[in-house]
């Protein structure tokens, strides 16, 4: 007797602590999935009969397949912060960079000693996204480097140094950036 008072106890649990999600089946409704959930009753979508409210307590249902509690889920936001923070760290996809505005549909010209030779124009929108994609595959040679599982820390240092010369070389550059967040950095005098 004790058994069958456990089984109906864990019944009324889970009947309690559906979530979004949980498939049911009605006597008079049939298969059903739980669509709200409030503190007494849930509101099921039966396929042909809509969205239809069920009390908690009622015996005339049962749980065929039980989804966890809305409150015990992943919060779509942590989702989207923590995959951000990944493809940061692991990938080489980056938040746009944005040209100076007095460069947009500006032209580079280079002319060649020789002025019977043609001079080069380039775009300064194609010269500046090919400096952004030198700087973007810095910062991942950078993370490869550091998370490198066979190299020492003496030699990860090392070669961060020369990629911290590479971004020195390229200051000259940051006149193209819109905003100093983006600008290339070098070694620093020391203070």
């Amino acid at each position: 007797m004790k058994r069958k008072e456990e089984q109906s106890d864990n019944k009324r649990i889970k009947k309690m602590d559906l979530g979004v999600g949980s498939r049911i089946e009605h006597q008079k409704y049939g298969e059903g999935i739980i669509a709200g959930v409030f503190e007494s009753f849930y509101k099921a979508s039966f396929f042909g009969k809509g969205i239809i409210q069920i009390e908690k307590s009622q015996s005339d249902w049962t749980v065929l397949e039980a989804c966890q509690n809305e409150e015990d889920k992943v919060d779509v936001y942590d989702l989207r912060y923590t995959l951000k923070k990944v493809l940061e760290e692991y990938s080489d996809i980056f938040e746009p960079t944005l040209l100076g505005e007095k460069w947009k549909k500006g032209m580079i010209f280079l002319q060649p000693a020789d002025r019977s030779l043609k001079p080069k124009e380039i775009p300064v929108e194609n010269f500046f996204h090919k400096i952004v994609m030198l700087r973007d595959r810095l910062r991942v040679l950078e993370q490869k480097i550091n998370a490198h599982k066979v190299l020492e820390d003496s030699e990860k240092v090392e070669m961060q140094q020369y990629i911290t010369k590479i971004y020195g070389s390229l200051t000259s550059f940051n006149v193209l950036f819109r905003y100093s967040a983006d600008y290339f950095v070098g070694e620093k005098g020391e203070a």
